[in-house]
C-alpha cells in the first residue's frame, strides 16, 4: 500500500473517537516506559550525550510533527496518519500510538550509533551524515508502507504515502538527529530546549481546547 485511499475515512473516524481513551490499556504501557528509561539511563552514565542529543534531537522533532499531523487533521477532516485504537494500548494524538512514540523516543539515539567517527567524511561522494539520513529515512518509510498494509496504521488521502513520508517526514527526522549530535552542546541545548518549549506550549493550548 503506497499510498493513502478514501476507503479509510471509516476506520479514521472511529480512531479518532478513541484518542486518549483508556479502554485498551494494558502493562506493556509500563514495560516499554521502563525499556526508554534504562536506555537513556545506560547511555548518561557511560557520557554518551552525542548519542542523548540525537535521540532527544529526533523526539522533539517527532513531537511536533505529530501535533501538526493532529492539527490538520482537525482542519481538513482527517490526519496525514491516523493510529488504530485496536492496535495500541494507548492513543496519545491521532497519528501517534505510545509504542510509537516509544520507539522514536529511541530511534535517534540507536541509529546514531551506526555513524562514522568523523562527520566530514564522504561516502559516494555524500556527506554521511546526509547520506545516513537518506539511507535511514528510507528504512522507516519502508516499515510504514507495510504498517500501512495492516489496520494498524490509516492513510486516507491518495496523494499522502510512501514517497511524501520518506521526503518530508523521515530525512528531516534524522537529519536532526545527526546534525543535532555533531553541534555544539549550547546548540544541542538550544534546539532539544527550544523545540521541546513549543511542543509544550502547543499541546498545553490545543489539548484543553479540543482541537488535537
Amino acid at each position: 500500500m503506497w499510498f493513502g485511499t478514501w476507503d479509510n475515512a471509516a476506520l479514521a473516524e472511529r480512531a479518532r473517537e478513541a484518542v486518549r481513551s483508556g479502554a485498551n490499556f494494558n502493562w506493556t504501557f509500563i514495560g516499554l516506559l521502563t525499556f526508554v528509561v534504562y536506555v537513556y539511563a545506560t547511555e548518561l552514565k557511560n557520557k554518551n550525550y552525542r548519542g542523548i542529543a540525537a535521540g532527544l534531537a529526533l523526539y522533539m522533532v517527532h513531537w511536533f510533527y505529530e501535533i501538526m499531523n493532529a492539527v490538520i487533521g482537525a482542519a481538513t477532516g482527517y490526519a496525514l496518519w491516523t493510529v488504530s485504537p485496536e492496535s495500541t494500548s494507548f492513543i496519545l494524538l491521532i497519528g501517534v500510538s505510545w509504542e510509537l512514540s516509544m520507539m522514536f523516543s529511541v530511534a535517534g539515539l540507536a541509529m546514531s550509533k551506526l555513524l562514522p567517527e568523523d562527520p566530514k567524511q564522504k561516502i559516494l561522494g555524500v556527506n554521511n551524515r546526509i547520506l545516513f539520513a537518506i539511507g535511514n529515512a528510507a528504512f522507516f518509510s519502508a516499515v510504514e508502507i507495510f504498517l500501512a498494509s495492516t489496520p494498524a496504521f490509516i492513510w486516507v488521502y491518495p496523494w499522502w504515502g510512501a514517497l511524501p513520508v520518506f521526503v518530508t517526514t523521515y530525512i528531516p527526522f534524522f537529519l536532526a538527529a545527526f546534525l543535532v549530535s555533531d553541534a555544539k552542546p549550547r546548540t544541542q541545548k538550544t534546539f532539544i530546549g527550544g523545540l521541546a518549549a513549543v511542543n509544550i506550549l502547543l499541546l498545553a493550548i490545543l489539548i484543553p481546547l479540543g482541537i488535537i
